[in-house]
């Protein structure tokens, strides 16, 4: 394929863009937004990100991807619990921190975990239902998705690290017809590397000073 026909494709495939996607891609921008923040609108903001992805998913048979969305419909809420925590003084409870080497290790066993059981049910379904599942992209792409947000309730700064889910998700989407997603994943992955050297900056200067910080 040229690169004309690929721009004109793409073209094409904006025009053809749903209001709901608009609206999923929208929110999922603002929602990364709200998070290299702190700031605990990340989690009502992404609940609409997230619920609009899981029919989206469903919709073009990405089912890694759905159960991504799922699972950061769960997460939202209970990372919501967690960043809004404050102790007798109404301070918040939870700062962001670095990962210990224990840690690490949990994250990596935690990531492959998933991704083996992701893409050993994802080669099933691709053999059996829907041949157009890309199992190695769609494991990577979920099993990233899971250790970042899980990191991300806990204020991690590694959480920005698995930003290569982003990196998976662009041609991910794009090849599936849903080129403004795809575009909204090249946004993402910008924001994710400003978000891990604000983090980053926070942790080494001790600004970790609440919910709303937001003086970058």
């Amino acid at each position: 394929m040229s690169a004309q026909e690929i721009w004109n494709e793409c073209i094409q495939n904006l025009k053809d863009t749903s209001l709901l996607e608009f609206t999923g891609v929208a929110a999922g921008i603002a929602s990364v937004w709200f998070s290299r923040k702190e700031n605990i609108l990340v989690y009502p903001v992404g609940l609409i990100n997230t619920i609009i992805y899981v029919y989206i998913s469903l919709k073009g048979s990405l089912f890694g991807e759905a159960s991504v969305n799922l699972y950061y419909t769960i997460m939202s809420i209970y990372g919501w619990v967690l960043w809004a925590k404050k102790d007798e003084r109404h301070q918040t409870v939870l700062q962001i921190t670095y990962s210990s080497a224990k840690e690490w290790l949990y994250q990596l066993l935690f990531f492959a975990t998933f991704y083996i059981g992701i893409f050993a049910a994802l080669t099933y379904l691709k053999q059996v239902f829907y041949s157009n599942t890309v199992p190695y992209a769609d494991a990577f792409a979920s099993a990233t998705a899971y250790t970042g947000m899980w990191l991300m309730a806990k204020k991690k700064v590694e959480s920005w690290w698995w930003i290569a889910t982003n990196v998976a998700s662009i041609p991910l989407y794009f090849i599936k017809g849903y080129v403004f997603t795809s575009v909204q994943y090249i946004v993402l992955l910008v924001l994710a590397v400003m978000g891990l050297l604000s983090w980053t900056r926070r942790v080494s200067g001790g600004k970790t000073d609440g919910l709303l910080y937001a003086s970058d």
